[in-house]
């Protein structure tokens, strides 16, 4: 092929590991790969701030399951992308960020945006390098590849100087990976045998077992091996993450609303692809009781036990475990206990109904989140960003599929939605996708709807607008007496924002409103505001951003 620029060997390689949308910020040190993508059909999204360009990425590959790219160019780009970063590491989110960087030959000497940018990726990304040559780019980005697939998924991050992607490099004399089969493993890791043997025979004895399942479920696939599982075992079935959709809600295992009364109860607890923190209280008691057998399922042995032990434990590809395990345990009848969770669901729906079909002025939380429940389909996607709204919309809105349900995952980082959304309405194009924004959270990335409107990307966002960071707000008003920092404007018209940025907006102010307007914003075919007003003094319950 000759000579080409270092951009283009780079895209060379996106295009092979089947990359068909890289997310960015324009900057000039990474010019050189927007050619190469051009070229090689690649899709260049920009974005308002770098921090939704890698959120975005991330978005990528929780609605695909394919590797997100991120584009960032030196200094402020790349410090700006941090965040996105950061939360897809705590995430297990495999994205790869390209940072450009000053060039080679004046590193040292007070270039435009020179620092050093690897030692500040390095504690984040699973794998962090700079690429010195030009005939190397090719293969470090193949190895990037090979890093962030390879056991627990994880971003990566590669820097490249803005002389490295404008040199030259003859083809005819490169190093050549190979397709992506020759330069990474592709294969699923199987559990221990003797572990499979060890979990069946706990689970031969179990009287009480719950099934928490989570984020690992989607990256391996292993949906349906969760449901041959569950029905094998009769056991309920909660979710978190990721996991949410893996069963959808009107299985008859499924369950949501009964969930602490089912972990308080039971006596085995399989663990899959889900961490024992905050969100299961580290695994103490009295959520996770003292002498319950967990049985353990993950794609690394060092997440594994981390806070509780394990009475057995399945590392390796989560789908093959389950399926293994499914394989080895015995039938188990749909007893008492199954009765009994069944019997704390009803009632816990029972209490909710009533909040749910309030037609107070300003409007509940819970009737809100009822009305996008009821709004939805199985083929929307949700994206949630926010504090206590998000923390009410996890209670009551159910999805239908895996990899509908987009959340930030344990690092909680609010600001991810719209570039999560972009992604989701990218990979999914003419279905509806639907953003649950606390109006805090819409204020750190609301700009990309310009960006959704220049890119003709009709997502709609639906703010439960209280006018504070509400998951702030009451807790310090039950531990100090008043508030610091915690109260934002009272009614705020992000709607009339959106419009001034070409999108559509309504104003809701009573409940039965809400559908309608949801049902006009997205008729409009436009990026889309629904900018709802809600009660300020109705804090979720159980809000676990401080330790009281």
């Amino acid at each position: 092929m000759g000579m080409i620029h270092g951009g283009w060997l780079v895209a060379k390689i996106l295009k092979r590991e089947g990359v068909e949308v890289v997310f960015t910020l324009s900057g000039g040190h990474i010019a050189g790969i927007y050619d190469g993508c051009i070229r090689e059909g690649i899709r260049v999204v920009d974005t308002r701030h770098e921090q939704a360009a890698v959120h975005a990425a991330e978005g990528w590959v929780k609605s695909t399951r394919k590797p997100g790219v991120a584009l960032l160019t030196a200094g402020p780009g790349v410090t700006d992308g941090v965040t996105g970063v950061a939360n897809a590491y705590l995430a297990n989110s495999p994205i790869l960020v390209i940072g450009g960087a000053a060039p080679l030959s004046l590193w040292d000497r007070g270039a435009l945006q020179e620092m050093d940018q690897i030692d500040l990726l390095r504690p984040i990304t699973k794998w962090a390098r700079t690429v010195h040559e030009t005939s190397r780019l090719g293969e470090y980005t193949a190895s990037a590849f090979r890093q962030m697939l390879s056991g627990k998924p994880g971003p990566v991050f590669l820097e490249m100087p803005m002389d490295v992607l404008n040199n030259f490099a003859d083809t005819e004399t490169l190093f050549d990976p190979g397709e992506p089969a020759h330069y990474r493993f592709s294969g699923r890791t199987a559990p221990d045998p003797d572990m499979v043997v060890r979990a069946a025979a706990l689970l031969e004895q179990a009287q009480r077992p719950v099934i928490m399942a989570g984020t690992a479920v989607w990256w391996c696939d292993a949906a349906e091996p969760l449901r041959l599982l569950a029905e094998r075992l009769n056991a309920p079935v909660y979710l978190n993450g990721a996991g949410r959709g893996c069963l959808p809600p009107t299985h008859p295992l499924f369950f949501s609303a009964s969930r602490r009364k089912a972990l308080e109860g039971a006596d085995t607890i399989l663990a899959i692809g889900t961490r024992m923190d905050f969100r299961l209280n580290h695994g103490q008691p009295p959520l996770i009781p003292t002498n319950a057998n967990v049985i353990w399922f993950d794609l690394a042995a060092e997440d594994v036990g981390v806070n509780r032990g394990a009475a057995a434990a399945l590392v390796g590809d989560v789908g093959l475990s389950i399926s293994q395990l499914t394989a080895a345990a015995k039938q188990l009848p749909a007893g008492d206990w199954l009765s009994y969770i069944r019997g704390e669901e009803s009632k816990a729906q029972e209490r909710d109904e009533a909040l749910m079909s309030s037609d107070a002025v300003p409007i509940h939380p819970m009737r809100f989140c009822r009305e996008i429940r009821d709004f939805i389909d199985e083929d929307t996607t949700v994206v949630g960003d926010g504090g206590d709204i998000v923390s009410y919309g996890g209670r009551v809105i159910n999805v239908y599929k895996p990899g509908y349900w987009l959340d930030p995952g344990p690092m909680g980082c609010l600001g991810t939605g719209t570039g999560f959304a972009m992604a989701a309405q990218l990979a999914r194009p003419g279905k509806k996708v639907l953003i649950l924004h606390g109006d805090g959270a819409f204020g750190l990335n609301g700009m990309e709807f310009e960006s959704m409107v220049r890119q003709k990307l009709p997502v709609v966002s639906i703010i439960g607008n209280d006018g504070a960071w509400g998951q702030i707000k009451h807790p310090q008003k039950m531990i100090v007496g008043h508030t610091t920092a915690a109260e934002l404007s009272p009614g705020i018209r992000y709607d009339k924002m959106v419009e001034s940025l070409g999108g559509y907006g309504e104003l809701v102010e009573r409940p039965a409103d809400i559908r309608p307007a949801l049902e006009r914003a997205f008729a409009s075919g436009l990026p889309a505001c629904v900018n709802v007003l809600i009660d300020p003094e109705k804090p979720y319950s159980r809000s676990t951003n401080v330790a009281v």
